[in-house]
């Protein structure tokens, strides 16, 4: 039993970093604009394929399986900040004064663009994701495994977290985000430049959930273009779990869903899997709104 609780608890760890990157991404875009950008979960997802071409085209050339995968990060993270620029500028910015429910329902479009462009450009059927680097176990006793994909996981996850709490709070850059979170108006009227901190916040977003990204297709090697969806949607509820707006409750929140997810499917049944994710949802909103670090702020209306 002890040896299933700690697989259980290793398993979890590994799904829940993937999820705490995506959610982190949600977090920030709504910690600076106040809304959920949907279209992230879609970014997710044309990371894992520019990740899969990329990889593909870059084995044959670069024989050292490492430098083979920090390519292929980098690669992904380049290419998801770019759309997610491209989205700002186009979708978003124009939206920038209007009422937040046009920007939702232009996030959710954006979505759903790019989840059948998706279809269109790379078919409906799954594709198998590259072995960057050939799984090998390091720990195989007595019912315990625990391989170097999944450390390379929470490790990568780890360190990408760290930089990002480093920047946010020991940069100018995180002063100034900070400081248009707590008020883009004010900021701006201190001369904070508002739409530079905004295009930085949605490229650490987006270069996040192109690592997840290739981080989700080595631990599961099948893609498709609907692949964000679920993901996209239980990375919200974590960050939602976690206090929409909070970044260390975005990552604890996509730890504690990771962990629930890998609980449940061995002590209940895999059914359960992505149901568990919402009946979090329901409960934090029915018990805590505000999320577990989140506060409750004011606004006049």
């Amino acid at each position: 039993m002890l040896q299933a609780f700690l697989q259980n608890i290793i398993n979890g760890l590994a799904q829940g970093s993937v999820y705490a990157l995506v959610a982190l991404g949600y977090t920030m875009v709504y910690g600076v604009l106040q809304f959920i950008n949907f279209a992230h979960s879609d970014i997710f997802m044309l990371g894992a394929f520019s990740g899969f071409y990329l990889a593909k085209w870059l084995t044959p050339i670069v024989p050292n399986p490492l430098v083979l995968l920090l390519a292929t990060i980098l690669g992904s993270m380049v290419f998801c900040v770019t759309v997610g620029l491209t989205i700002e500028r186009i979708a978003y910015r124009p939206l920038r004064s209007a009422p937040r429910i046009n920007v939702l329902i232009t996030a959710i479009g954006v979505s759903l663009f790019l989840e059948n462009l998706g279809q269109i450009i790379f078919g409906a059927d799954p594709q198998v994701f590259p072995a960057l680097i050939a799984t090998k176990s390091i720990l195989n006793t007595g019912g315990l495994v625990l391989n170097n994909i999944q450390v390379l996981v929470v490790l990568v996850s780890l360190v990408l977290m760290v930089v990002l709490h480093w920047i946010v709070h020991h940069t100018k850059l995180g002063t100034a985000m900070r400081a248009v979170s707590f008020d883009i108006e004010v900021a701006n009227l201190m001369g904070i430049p508002t739409d530079t901190i905004i295009i930085f916040t949605f490229t650490i977003g987006s270069a996040l959930a192109g690592a997840a990204a290739i981080l989700y297709g080595l631990s599961y090697p099948k893609i498709e273009p609907l692949l964000g969806t679920m993901i996209g949607l239980k990375a919200f509820v974590a960050a939602v779990f976690g206090g929409i707006g909070n970044i260390l409750g975005a990552a604890v929140g996509g730890i504690v869903l990771g962990l629930a997810e890998s609980f449940t499917v061995y002590y209940i049944s895999s059914s359960f899997r992505d149901a568990i994710a919402f009946g979090i949802l329901i409960l934090i909103l029915l018990f805590k709104p505000a999320g577990l670090f989140g506060t409750f702020r004011r606004e006049k209306v």
